[in-house]
């Protein structure tokens, strides 16, 4: 029961944050700066510059915006360019790991058996964090871009850009995703990917080590004795101390005297 509510919780916040993600593409102000205002101008007393993924723009104190389209995409700035296929890559990895997490879910009637939803379960996580790097990749670079222009330029004509709200609903969304991967990979981690444990055997001249096996949790010796592989049963899965008590069980008992002349 647990497992299956940390899976929905897990796929509830990794869903809210691909959302995120996604409006973050089509949202404007990514990065904004304003002008005016104060130098005593009765027309225009205050202008907006802003831009996002594929148009820069400037809005007036009148509500009229005027926006230049970027042009083709060879013609873009490479950061532009690096922002949108990393946001792209991502999308499209989250896409499949929303379908793989959705078919792996213990709460879903589809996907094969126990095993096979555990490994698209796990192949979903992985999916979903890698989406969730490369899309924090993306934000991260275009911070940089806009940080080392307002910092590293000090002419007075440089327009000095802020960072606007599409920003931190990407990073926000993008740490939701990596959240959702991590309590994916949580619930089914030790049922792929098994500890073996260590035996330490006491009582002879020396200490013996044994290493348990991986099979569901069998093992593969009794004590200090391990049975040779020809004795043992292929068809019932039966081990040979079975055996010999099946035929202990068969063997005809000695009659005592008394009971010989009943």
């Amino acid at each position: 029961m647990r497992k299956r509510l940390i899976q929905v919780f897990g796929f509830l916040i990794s869903t809210l944050g691909w959302l995120f993600v996604l409006c973050t593409m089509a949202m404007d102000y990514w990065r904004i700066t304003q002008i005016g205002g104060q130098g005593g101008s009765f027309i225009i007393k205050v202008a907006w510059y802003w831009s996002n993924l594929w148009q820069d723009c400037i809005t007036h104190s009148t509500a009229v915006t005027n926006c230049r389209d970027f042009p083709v995409l060879w013609s873009v700035t490479p950061i532009i360019q690096g922002v949108r296929g990393l946001l792209m890559c991502g999308l499209t990895l989250g896409f499949f790991g929303a379908i793989f997490c959705f078919v792996g879910m213990e709460c879903t009637y589809i996907g094969g058996g126990e095993k096979n939803k555990d490994t698209l379960l796990f192949a979903g996580s992985v999916f979903h964090f890698v989406g969730g790097v490369s899309d924090l990749a993306a934000y991260c670079l275009y911070i940089n871009k806009v940080a080392r222009n307002t910092f590293t330029q000090s002419s007075p004509g440089i327009l000095r850009y802020d960072l606007g709200p599409p920003i931190f609903t990407g990073i926000v969304g993008s740490f939701c995703i990596l959240l959702g991967a991590i309590l994916y990979a949580v619930t089914v981690y030790k049922v792929l990917f098994p500890t073996a444990k260590v035996v330490h055997a006491h009582g002879g001249p020396g200490t013996r080590t044994y290493m348990a096996s991986r099979s569901g949790g069998r093992t593969l010796y009794t004590g200090y004795y391990r049975p040779p592989r020809q004795y043992r049963s292929y068809g019932s899965g039966r081990s040979s101390s079975s055996k010999l008590t099946r035929i202990s069980q068969i063997t005809p008992e000695k009659l005592s005297d008394r009971d010989a002349f009943v």
